[in-house]
């Protein structure tokens, strides 16, 4: 990824965002652009026009602190797109974010037997592990099971971002499409901005903007975000509707690897149809089978 471009466009992006209503400025007259002037970010951020627009240009290697805080609170950035312009300011300093080297694409390699058992101990909830290029690279049994319009009949690796935006199922699984599809590429931007000469990241985009049309105009957007915890909703082919929580875990022992675990509100049908699921997934259906499966046609 060419680190300027990606500073220039975001920081862009950014600034037409913000109304002069929302930065507490006169809107006045004749305006031509859709948000703040750069004259107008520079006078929020207490720096000069000149070094403002070099900024906006992507040369932002060796801005200080002070200054990237500044333009966080002048553009009214979010604590993650505070957190993806850090990332993209120390990446053009040639630091990765993580104090590690940064690493070539490489081959998905088995998940360490320490992990597996710690996935394969959670048995009333979906559980598994993706890595930054939206790989799915272990998971539990209900998540086997959970996730097997993704896995498919094997062959390639599983992966989350081809899923969501070449594979015509998942506008079956996921009932609210294109809200997964701009948090996948919100992630997918977080990531690029944390290490953007990541070989396995850079090949992947290039892949999804060659073939999805949806892919290059969200990936144009430059919006960003984290996971962290919410509630998403699906349709499995199995058991119909499916409203459930999420948490992401970070897994230390292993960097750029992320544990999801997704439960069902207790009593609800939801968690009626996740059993269900769980019982399908040990073969064996048990007697709310019948039940749950009329529900769900």
């Amino acid at each position: 990824m060419d680190n300027q471009a990606e500073v220039r466009e975001f920081l862009m992006s950014r600034r037409a965002k913000v109304t002069p209503e929302l930065a507490g400025l006169p809107a006045g007259t004749n305006r031509r652009v859709p948000g703040l002037r750069r004259s107008e970010v520079a006078v929020l951020a207490g720096v000069s026009v000149e070094y403002y627009t070099k900024l906006e240009r992507g040369a932002i290697a060796g801005a200080s602190s002070s200054v990237l805080e500044a333009l966080c609170r002048a553009l009214l950035l979010t604590d993650t797109e505070r957190a993806h312009l850090f990332d993209l300011a120390r990446a053009a300093d040639g630091i990765p974010t993580s104090g590690r080297a940064r690493r070539p694409a490489s081959p998905t390699r088995p998940p360490r037997e320490g992990l597996q058992r710690t996935l394969d101990a959670i048995t009333h909830a979906v559980a598994f592990v993706r890595n930054e290029t939206q790989d799915l690279v272990a998971t539990n049994r209900l998540g086997r099971a959970f996730y097997s319009p993704v896995i498919g009949d094997g062959g390639r690796v599983p992966n989350l971002a081809r899923f969501q935006f070449l594979d015509p199922a998942s506008r079956d699984f996921y009932p609210d499409w294109e809200l997964f599809a701009e948090m996948c590429v919100g992630i997918m931007r977080s990531e690029v901005g944390r290490d953007p000469q990541h070989r396995g990241l850079q090949d992947l985009v290039g892949e999804l903007s060659t073939q999805s049309e949806t892919f290059r105009r969200l990936w144009a957007a430059h919006d960003v975000r984290t996971h962290g915890a919410g509630t998403k909703r699906f349709h499995h082919p199995e058991v119909g509707e499916l409203v459930l929580a999420y948490e992401e875990l970070a897994i230390t022992a292993d960097p750029g690897l992320a544990m999801f675990v997704y439960t069902a509100e207790p009593g609800s049908a939801s968690a009626e149809r996740l059993q269900l699921l769980a019982s399908l997934a040990a073969g064996d259906p048990g007697p709310v089978a019948a039940e749950v499966r009329e529900d769900t046609r």
